[in-house]
């Protein structure tokens, strides 16, 4: 059985087990069965996607979907949301809280409210339990078919379209049509909540409108060029006309919220562009988009970024500079500034930069990642190892940083100390030889009792993974030659 069958067939498994078993009477699964469930399609989901790590844009995202939550009720899921490195317009929500964006579609947006829309409505259907109603309403139809459709339909949204499609080809018609597509219901339910949740946050609820809009954007041929979106969330057209009502309303009634500031969108929307997309196609856009502005800052700075990509950093240099005349204390124009600096060798320069960058957004990686470098070049190894640990404190998983403050340890002779942090960084890169060698050097090294601690369950789970990975497989059955 190939890996990718093992994967669906133990998904299917799980949720063959949860739709069998008591479920509430309200919904299909109980809380704590979709929590189950949820652990099931993040393990499945983690392998098969492209998941992008960077805390800059992750970061924000979930600080915006944190945001919304905090003016809505106790709920009871921990929400998380991810970013999934593909050029294509969709996101989507599993059971249990966990909702996934596509580059592709944060790329399209212009504004924080069109991404605050887009994730309150989708907390909306998780509030919902939108998934636990499609169990319960699934009668008698069987579970197993359920099961396959349910989880084909997630793998094909999230960017594995053949596994999805070799589950969803053993599913009923039934099934299929019930999986597919939300209700009328559903939506407006979903829309319902999550404009409300908006306002509360302080978003305006213009922002979902725009957002529907971008996805009615690409209905601009036959079926196969709907984004995935369009088709799991029906009747777009009719929901611009009843949301765009339900804003003004809002708006006579209570007044428009304040814009938000323009800056954090910009800032991640232009790193998402200039770092994952096309450089090619970002660099004719923000080129474009300078030209017809040319002192406009925040076109200078998306411009200079690009710039960077492309390894023109005089160029660079020069438009972050008219940006950071118009916006002199902002964290990620001073950022940007700096690790160009960096990469051009100005080393002096780029750290005056960075401090500055640091002083301002205290928990930003990425700034103080590049502080550290840069005072690793300098020989300032003790500072070097202070800004390092300081990532860790709120990035505890930052691989980077965990490589470089091995090595700053290492140049101060601190040998058990640059061990174990090599030794997480080749851990959290899935190299086991590597982070076995590592780690087990930084055992013998420390007379730290929670260290060893630690340093012996990742040994553990490094010797469980070994195991499976080297356990025979089953030869398969063969029959008798026609």
């Amino acid at each position: 059985m190939v890996p990718g069958r093992r994967t669906l067939t133990a998904i299917l498994m799980a949720i063959v087990m949860l739709t069998t078993g008591p479920g509430s009477a309200a919904y299909g699964l109980t809380i704590k069965e979709e929590k189950e469930l949820a652990k099931e399609y993040i393990k499945v989901l983690r392998r098969h996607l492209n998941l992008i790590d960077d805390p800059i844009i992750v970061d924000y995202v979930n600080q915006i979907g944190q945001q919304i939550l905090s003016k809505m009720p106790p709920q009871p899921f921990e929400y998380n949301f991810y970013v999934i490195d593909e050029e294509v317009f969709n996101a989507f929500a599993t059971p249990g809280g966990h909702i996934f964006v596509f580059t592709g579609l944060i790329a399209a947006m212009d504004r924080e409210e069109q991404l605050a829309g887009l994730l309150a409505h989708e907390i909306g259907h998780v509030k919902s339990r939108h998934i636990s109603e499609k169990i319960e309403r699934a009668g008698n139809l069987n579970k197993a078919a359920y099961a396959g459709m349910l989880a084909g339909m997630l793998l094909g949204l999230a960017g594995a379209p053949e596994a999805g499609q070799a589950l969803m080809m053993g599913s009923t018609a039934g099934v299929q049509t019930m999986m597919l597509a939300y209700s009328r219901g559903d939506e407006s339910e979903a829309d319902q909540l999550g404009l409300n949740s908006m306002y509360r946050a302080g978003y305006d609820g213009t922002g979902m409108v725009e957002m529907f809009e971008i996805m009615r954007s690409k209905q601009w041929f036959g079926a196969d060029e709907i984004p995935t979106w369009v088709m799991t969330h029906p009747a777009v057209d009719e929901r611009i006309v009843y949301v765009r009502n339900r804003v003004e309303a809002y708006n006579r009634k209570y007044g428009q919220p304040e814009p938000v500031d323009p800056m954090p969108f910009v800032r991640v929307h232009t790193r998402l562009v200039t770092k994952y997309g096309d450089p090619k196609i970002a660099l004719n856009r923000f080129r474009k988009a300078y030209e017809e502005d040319p002192s406009d800052p925040i076109r200078n700075f998306q411009y200079g970024l690009i710039l960077a990509r492309v390894d023109q950093r005089a160029k660079a240099i020069e438009h972050l500079n008219k940006a950071l005349e118009a916006y002199p204390l902002d964290a990620s124009i001073l950022g940007a500034l700096g690790t160009v600096y960096f990469q051009d060798g100005q080393y002096e320069k780029a750290q005056t930069m960075l401090q500055g960058a640091v002083g301002a957004a205290p928990r930003d990686a990425e700034y103080r990642f590049y502080l550290g470098r840069i005072q690793q070049e300098m020989g300032q190894y003790n500072e070097a190892i202070a800004t390092f640990r300081a990532i860790l404190v709120y990035h505890p998983r930052h691989l980077p940083t965990h490589f470089f403050l091995g090595k700053a340890y290492s140049q101060m002779g601190r040998r058990g100390d640059a061990f174990f942090h090599l030794g997480l960084y080749y851990y959290g890169k899935g190299q086991r030889k590597k982070a076995a060698f590592q780690l087990e050097k930084a055992l013998s090294m420390t007379d730290d009792a929670k260290r060893r601690q630690e340093i012996q369950k990742l040994l553990a789970n490094l010797d469980e993974a070994a195991k499976k990975k080297k356990k025979p497989r089953e030869p398969a059955r063969r029959g008798p030659r026609p």
